[in-house]
Formats: structure tokens, C-alpha cells, sequence
């Protein structure tokens, strides 16, 4: 059963269906959701608010772009409601102590680990202070590992304009880390 007839079944009441499309996208979308806020408990709680919206937008969904396509888009723009609202209340403070998604060595010494939070949390900032554009781009292509292409769906602009905006976005990595590096 693809997405299309799960998504059709759904609409004529099968609710339980929905289950189905959570269980084939809940992965990609908190992926997506940590390459923003890189906090597992907030991905959590972003990935639950985009299967809530997609559900309820679920009869505006046209086939135009695929199912997956359409909630990426849903998960992009709810984590940068989330990261304005964010920035509006506080000072804007995304990095956690570590990416949830990387295990500590246990033979490392503390001064190692925190030699590696540290560089972390430096790579994440940096991260965040790209241009909006350039850092969907990124994140969707490193921490989603999205082709290009579908990048571009997702982004609704070409491939050419994505390659462009991933190439900036390596280049104003690079100019940022690279001032870091000059620090220590």
C-alpha cells in the first residue's frame, strides 16, 4: 500500500491508517527536526507537533510532490516557528551539552569529552548563524542525507539553486570554524 492510498483511506475515515505514515516518516522527520534545535527532547516534542499539522492538513494534500516531500516541508517550517518564537522570548540558545545522536567513547578522559562538547557545540552554533535558506539546505542534505534533488522539492527551488546554497553554506562553515580554530 503506498502513501497515496494510505492518505486516501484515511480521509474516508480509516484514522488508524495514519499509523502507518508516522511509522515510515517518524525517523526522517526528528533527524530533520535535531538538525535544528539539537535537543532530543525538543525534537521529540517538534516531531510530534508536525505529524499533529500534517494530520490535520491532511485533505490539503494534493500529490503534487510526495508525501514525503510535503512533510518535510511541514517539519522545516515548524522548526523555524519554533527557533522564532525561541529567539523572540530568550536569548536564542540551541546547542545541548552534545548531539543526542553521538556516543561518548568510554575510553575517552574528561578533558577529552569536553575538548569534544566543546568543539560540538562551537559546530552547532555555527551551524545556526547560516543564512535561513543555507542552513535548511544543510541540514536536510547532512543530517537527513537528502539528494539534491529532493532537497530542491522540499525547498521549492531548483537543484541548481540548492547546489549553490550548499556550496555557501560549506564556505561560510569553513570561514567560521577556521576563526574558531585561530582561537585556541
Amino acid at each position: 500500500m503506498n502513501d497515496i492510498d494510505i492518505i486516501n483511506d484515511i480521509l474516508k475515515g480509516n484514522n488508524r491508517k495514519y499509523e502507518l505514515l508516522v511509522d515510515a516518516y517518524q525517523r526522517q522527520v526528528m533527524a530533520t527536526c535535531m538538525g535544528f534545535v539539537h535537543h532530543r527532547d525538543d525534537a521529540m516534542d517538534l516531531t510530534q507537533e508536525v505529524f499533529v499539522k500534517a494530520y490535520r492538513a491532511l485533505a490539503t494534500f494534493q500529490g503534487k510532490a510526495s508525501f514525503a516531500t510535503w512533510i518535510y516541508r511541514i517539519a522545516v517550517n515548524t522548526c523555524l516557528e519554533h527557533l522564532r518564537k525561541k529567539k523572540k522570548k530568550q536569548t536564542l540558545w540551541l546547542f545541548d551539552q552534545g548531539n543526542d545522536r553521538m556516543e561518548p567513547s568510554h575510553t575517552q578522559t574528561p578533558q577529552h569529552e569536553a575538548e569534544q562538547n566543546e568543539l560540538q557545540q562551537q559546530l552547532q552554533s555555527a551551524i545556526d548563524s547560516l543564512p535561513e535558506n543555507q542552513r535548511i539546505a544543510f541540514v536536510l542534505s547532512k543530517y537527513d542525507e537528502l539528494p539534491q534533488a529532493e532537497i530542491a522539492r522540499v525547498m521549492m527551488m531548483t537543484e541548481g539553486a540548492v547546489e549553490s546554497l550548499l556550496q555557501r553554506a560549506k564556505k561560510n562553515l569553513q570561514k567560521k570554524l577556521s576563526s574558531l580554530a585561530k582561537e585556541f
